[in-house]
């Protein structure tokens, strides 16, 4: 059987729960499990003879089963085994006299203690790796690795001289060789013959098998409840000898000979098909060979050597079989250039397709619509806004089509901008189309630019379309659409559907862009009738750094617009620790004061109700993340469960938290965490509270049907229910002028960006206004770092920044990523910068030789697949 990247586990793994687990962690096939890289990768474990333990510290070393025994402990349910173990030759090998030690083991099931014990039977020889510890005047290992070793090795009675070496020298195996276990053979008697040694299965044939698998660095993965650490990693390197590999990759760059560490071939009871030439005969060369075949490289081989890098097969290998913390280094090196390098040449690629796509040229006319607008006006554009608006003016009057991120600020007047650029659109005789994430910012959209337009002659037409209108109405919409008529069409995703037709269609402006992806953007360059592609204007609130912005948006020209309008006032931000209940009182009853004011209060929760928990261990809802560790629907936020693991697709719509920042232990486990609060829970809580005694609330929800969601905005602006307690639906676009107070509960498990999103909402009608970030975060904890930032800051710019520098290597395009599977987990945006410019250039120097990069057909397919995996780009956090 043919093994490829794209082979899938569900063909190749027999157990079917393994299987399961690991598509609940978004690794579904071999290129997945591949690319689930490890978090860390533990030091080599020194070799020390009994007699030279220091309590604390680990250690390895060989020796034989002298006795063992099963305690009951009566004062507590369960059991107690105790084997005592005795390195005398291992010692000798080390020149130090040999000694002994107790391995204690507890459980309270009777199966694994009768597990334990038929493995640790009296003249078993093993290898113990372990962290020393003294009780009661004896030197003890509590629950250390154990690896058994066959009876009857070849070379029995041969010396242990290959460990005196690395032994003497302090630092264990990996001293002074290559190869340290070369020379090393099993000086161990066979275990003791017994009725079940038949059944019995060991886990290595020779002691210098089983002390290179307990020395050596080993990966830690994120693991979930259902799925060890060890078990993905097990599965993984039997998915590598599969396809090949025989033995790891060695620090001098090549994969390894004869004599080095050997890749233990799976047994059938995890793997259930093996390639036919896996007898004891098959070499390393052609191993190697087998592996590079499977696993083609995707750097050019001139770029590749010019930076010396490894091949892609031998950087996988060194990853999750390392022959040292070194070489694992190097490898994630390797594999983090490729993906800038991919990236770049897939953005370098979009920039100059569109620059050979024709546009409709939209020229400033003499009393355009444009400076009508401007005119009319009851304030001063920002130089900023002036600045943006006459750069897209010159791109619009071009022949081909403008590709333009404009960045700005919440509320820095983005909507000003993109509606004067749309009438320069319809002033030259075009249609152009604004597309908004929901139907509620769609209809805003609308009201406002009707409201704006109907004084300037001639008269524009607005059109709204949004999948939630009646069928006449909509159907009046799309008529109106289809006529070609010039005017302005805002939109919601219904402008994706094949229904839409705008046949001269010049401009389309995609408001807050992270929630539509390339595809959806590319079905609308297919709307016009005469083969012209529309001029593109994409604009986000969500605060990007330049650094990141200049990588992740390379094909776009990128406008910034950094100024508020005049009348804006910074708002108040508070962090309230959850338990001091008498300053939650203070809040509530401020809140309180301002709503009789006339003034409105948002209070957002990342859960719609209690039930809302994922399954333990069930799929990914982050996208990324998706992505990889949870590969999510398409539901935009990444969520979590409160026990640490990832909530199902269905729960994604429920849960609006954007948490990038789980926290692992040392096993790569999640941390458990407090449950998140829910919408129903709060608003029942809230309107109980003396505080809040006669005001109506009103909850929002992503369940709730378009018309409800219409109608509760309506209640909330115009008083009726001054408090909306909602999820993080109201994150995009909301804009209640009214609102002066917002309440964001678990605000330490948001992302600082989606922080700076909701504090948005509040303050836009020039009022005073506070956003209290209510948190459990432990004192002195990341969290609460974290959350400093954004009391301290309201420059959006400063928050992203310290919004990637927190989120670390894994996360920039990883799981912190909104809408789908992204090709990236090991490019920094920040710290690579410098990496990420070198691509870019070497990535230029490639597409002038060869444009349609027919000389590199794995790039080409790697360009391709990062350009379907990265939909939405770097805009959610």
């Amino acid at each position: 059987m043919s093994i490829t990247m794209d082979t899938t586990l569900a063909s190749l793994v027999t157990n079917k729960r393994r299987v399961s687990a690991l598509k609940s962690l978004g690794i579904v096939t071999v290129g997945d499990a591949l690319t689930c890289y490890p978090f860390r990768v533990t030091e080599p474990v020194p070799l020390r003879a009994i007699r030279e333990a220091a309590p604390g510290q680990q250690m390895a070393f060989a020796a034989v089963i002298r006795d063992m025994r099963v305690v009951p402990m009566n004062a507590r349910r369960g059991y107690r085994l105790e084997a005592t173990v005795d390195d005398a030759d291992f010692a000798r090998s080390c020149r130090v006299p040999g000694s002994t030690a107790r391995l204690t083991f507890f459980s309270y099931r009777k199966s694994y203690v009768d597990w334990v014990s038929m493995r640790l039977r009296a003249g078993t020889s093993v290898v113990v790796s372990g962290m020393p510890s003294e009780y009661m005047g004896q030197l003890q290992f509590t629950h250390p690795e154990i690896l058994t070793v066959a009876p009857g090795s070849a070379g029995a009675g041969a010396g242990l001289e290959g460990y005196a070496r690395g032994a003497a020298s302090g630092n264990g195996a990996f001293a002074g060789s290559t190869d340290p276990y070369a020379s090393v053979q099993s000086a161990y008697p066979p275990a003791a013959a017994a009725s079940s040694g038949a059944a019995l299965k060991y886990d290595a044939d020779t002691v210098q098998e089983a002390l290179t698998r307990v020395c050596r660095p080993r990966p830690v993965y994120h693991a979930s409840s259902r799925i060890s650490s060890e078990h993905i990693h097990e599965t993984i390197l039997g998915l590598l000898w599969m396809m090949g590999a025989r033995t790891s990759s060695t620090p001098d760059g090549q994969l390894a000979g004869a004599g080095s560490a050997g890749i233990v071939a799976p047994t059938t009871d995890t793997i259930a098909v093996q390639n036919g030439e896996e007898n004891s005969g098959t070499t390393a060369e052609s191993g190697a060979e087998a592996l590079s075949q499977s696993i083609p490289d995707v750097l050019p081989e001139s770029v590749r050597k010019a930076k010396n890098l490894m091949h892609r097969a031998e950087a996988f290998l060194a990853i999750h079989d390392p022959a040292s913390t070194t070489r694992f280094k190097e490898a994630i090196e390797t594999l983090r250039y490729e993906e800038a390098f991919v990236s770049q040449t897939s953005l370098l690629k979009a920039r100059s397709h569109a620059h050979k796509s024709a546009a409709h040229s939209c020229p400033l006319v003499t009393d355009s619509l444009r400076d009508q607008f401007i005119a009319s006006l009851p304030f001063s554009l920002t130089a900023g806004q002036q600045q943006v608006i006459h750069d897209i003016a010159a791109d619009l009057a071009h022949d081909w089509p403008m590709q333009r991120l404009l960045q700005g600020e919440v509320g820095s007047g983005k909507t000003v901008v993109a509606l004067a650029a749309m009438l320069q659109a319809v002033d030259a005789g075009y249609q152009a189309v604004l597309v908004a994430p929901t139907q509620v910012l769609a209809e805003q959209h609308a009201e406002t630019i009707g409201r704006m337009v109907e004084q300037l002659k001639p008269a524009i037409p607005v059109t709204l379309l949004t999948g939630g209108m009646k069928l006449a109405a909509r159907r009046k919409a799309l008529a109106a659409a289809s006529s070609g008529e010039p005017g302005i069409i805002v939109a919601t995703h219904a402008a994706f559907s094949k229904t839409f037709q705008a046949p001269h269609l010049a401009l389309v402006v995609i408001d807050e862009q992270h929630r539509f992806g390339v595809e959806q953007r590319e079905s609308l360059n297919v709307k016009t009738d005469d083969g012209t592609t529309p001029h593109l204007l994409v604009m986000t609130a969500t605060p990007i750094p330049r650094t990141a912005a200049m990588t992740w948006f390379g094909d776009l020209d990128i406008s910034w617009l950094t100024e508020l309008p005049g009348g804006r006032k910074p708002i108040r931000t508070v962090v309230v620790n959850e338990a001091d209940a008498a300053t939650m009182g203070r809040m509530f009853a401020h809140i309180r004061a301002r709503v009789d004011a006339g003034e409105r209060a948002y209070i957002v929760c990342p859960r719609i109700d209690a039930d809302d928990e994922g399954n333990e261990g069930g799929s990914g809802v982050s996208a990324a993340a998706g992505s990889a560790r949870g590969r999510a629907a398409a539901s935009g936020s990444s969520a979590r469960t409160a026990a640490g693991g990832r909530a199902t697709r269905a729960a994604a719509d429920a849960i609006g938290i954007d948490d990038p920042y789980e926290t692992f232990d040392e096993n790569g486990e999640t941390v458990a965490r407090p449950p998140l609060h829910a919408v129903a829970e709060i608003a029942d809580r809230l309107q109980k509270l003396p505080q809040f005694q006669g005001i109506r609330f009103a909850t929002l929800t992503g369940r709730d049907k378009d018309d409800v969601k219409t109608q509760v905005m309506a209640d909330f602006a115009g008083g009726e229910t001054p408090i909306l307690v909602s999820t993080t639906v109201i994150e995009v676009g909301v804009d209640v002028k009214q609102a002066s107070c917002i309440v964001i509960f678990d605000a330490d498990r948001y992302g600082l960006s989606q922080l700076h999103q909701l504090r948005g909402r509040v303050g836009r009608g020039g009022t005073n206004s506070w956003a209290f970030l209510i948190s459990r975060a432990e004192p002195g904890s990341p969290a609460e770092q974290r959350l400093e930032v954004i009391h301290h800051s309201l420059d959006g710019a400063e928050i992203a920044q310290a919004d990637l520098e927190f989120r670390g290597a894994g996360d920039v395009l990883g799981d912190a990523q909104s809408g789908g599977k992204s090709s990236l987990k090991l490019l920094r945006v920040v710290k690579d910068a410098d990496m990420i410019a070198d691509a870019r250039t070497r990535a230029g120097q490639l597409l002038a030789a060869d444009p349609e990069l027919a000389g590199e057909v794995q790039l080409a397919g790697a360009v391709l697949d990062f350009t379907r995996g990265n939909e939405t780009f770097l805009t959610s956090s």
